[in-house]
């Protein structure tokens, strides 16, 4: 008779790649948080550590220091405000006015998600001193959008619909108009009403186009 030993226990083993990058993107977005609760120099990577259950080990694995672990989060916030050019796509109806303004309102309502608005408050604060956060936003984030508006009035200086002119300055223009103004206030307390932001974004439009009107 065959003596059968005690059944052999077998480990957690190794986390699933799934696992591993869930695990990651919430070591990230837990730093985030903490950079923005504390500011960047109060906010430490024990805090972090304790706050997502890692150890600082398992955290300076991935990240040699502090400022890579916050660059890596905001990275990671930027990359994740990003518009895909099918989005931006799917908002040309063909009318230009309308067009302009459906993309004044998603830029805006990217800032009023909670994602957006603790992005913006971060690049605000701490841009200062790491400037390089200020230029991933705008190439990864407001660049694209900048050049599909730029296509746009291309197009239509183009059909004749507005007169020839510098449509990178236009472009850079209006979204500093439509959106600039009602991102500042939503990160600092002050959101406009619906009804106020709506009206703003179409004045703004209008504003745009009656000034590149060909005369």
């Amino acid at each position: 008779m065959t003596e059968v030993g005690p059944p052999v226990r077998r480990g957690a083993g190794r986390p699933t790649r799934e696992q591993a990058e869930a695990r990651h993107a919430e070591l990230l977005d837990t730093a985030l948080d903490l950079f923005l609760e504390h500011g960047y120099e109060q906010a430490t990577v024990e805090a972090i550590a304790a706050r997502v259950n890692m150890t600082k080990r398992t955290i300076y694995a991935l990240y040699p220091d502090k400022a890579s672990l916050f660059l890596a989060a905001v990275r990671r916030a930027i990359d994740r405000q990003a518009v895909p050019r099918a989005v931006l796509d799917g908002l040309d109806s063909g009318d230009l006015t309308a067009t302009l303004a459906a993309i004044a309102r998603l830029r805006i309502d990217q800032v009023m998600t909670s994602d957006g608005l603790r992005l913006q408050r971060i690049i605000n604060t701490e841009s200062y001193r790491f400037p390089e956060i200020f230029v991933t936003s705008y190439e990864v984030s407001t660049g694209p959008v900048v050049d599909f508006v730029v296509e746009m009035l291309e197009r239509a200086a183009a059909a004749g619909e507005i007169a020839p002119v510098d449509c990178d300055q236009a472009a850079r223009a209006f979204l500093s108009m439509a959106v600039g103004g009602q991102v500042r206030a939503i990160v600092a307390g002050r959101p406009p009403t619906r009804r106020q932001l709506e009206q703003r974004v179409r004045f703004a439009v209008r504003l745009l186009l009656d000034g590149l009107r060909p005369r």
